[in-house]
């Protein structure tokens, strides 16, 4: 992975950002994004995908390694387990929009293995004008954000997603485009996965992705 790269020597991916694409033009704009330096390592750009008219959104951090192969969003087991949550919350799967805070993959080589390395502040910081164009287009009513960098995409580096998940909270009135009306943050699936608590984590994921379906949280 290419580790010297700093905030200063990529310029961000505004200018590669199409005026006026819909969703597939963004997608196949995106494949020559230099906006930062995790283009040099990823396979491609995982854009969003879904019904261009979603009302829901749900935005992750980054494609993982079998995202990155097959350059969709949400394929691999954190997927599956959002299909299910989003089902049990009465939000059906496929009406939703997805996407990540960062549309390239990031990792470190470990023989044969690529692990997943979080993105730094400044490349998700990079990636932001690829979320907001997908918010132009998609205009949806609510946005879920999953996990902390997906978060701090939104909200700036202080968001947590401890203090402010299990409300409803209001889009920024600083940012450029089209705000939901709703937005709901809660963990991301991959972490759900992970947790030793993993029955207890996954009822708060459905009773916060409740909120986002306009019920209340039991």
């Amino acid at each position: 992975m290419t580790s010297r790269s700093v905030a200063s020597s990529w310029p961000g991916a505004q200018q590669w950002v199409p005026d006026g694409a819909g969703v597939d033009q963004l997608a196949s704009a995106a494949q020559g994004c230099r906006g930062c330096d995790l283009f040099a390592d990823a396979t491609q750009a995982v854009m969003g995908s879904g019904p261009a008219d979603a009302e829901v959104m749900v935005v992750g951090e980054q494609p993982g390694d079998r995202e990155d192969v097959a350059g969709e969003p949400f394929v691999g087991p954190a997927g599956r387990l959002l299909d299910d949550a989003l089902a049990a919350a009465g939000i059906e799967p496929y009406s939703v929009f997805r996407t990540n805070a960062v549309k390239h993959f990031r990792f470190d080589q470990r023989g044969g293995k690529r692990i997943h390395k979080s993105p730094s502040r400044w490349q998700v910081a990079k990636c932001q004008p690829w979320l907001l164009a997908e918010l132009d287009v998609v205009r949806p009513t609510t946005v879920v954000l999953l996990g902390a960098t997906a978060g701090q995409s939104v909200f700036g580096p202080s968001f947590r997603v401890g203090a402010s998940r299990g409300r409803p909270l209001e889009w920024p009135p600083d940012l450029a485009g089209a705000g939901p009306e709703l937005v709901v943050a809660t963990a991301h699936p991959a972490s759900v996965l992970r947790s030793r608590r993993r029955d207890e984590e996954y009822a708060d994921l459905v009773a916060d992705l409740c909120i986002a379906a306009g019920r209340p949280r039991g």
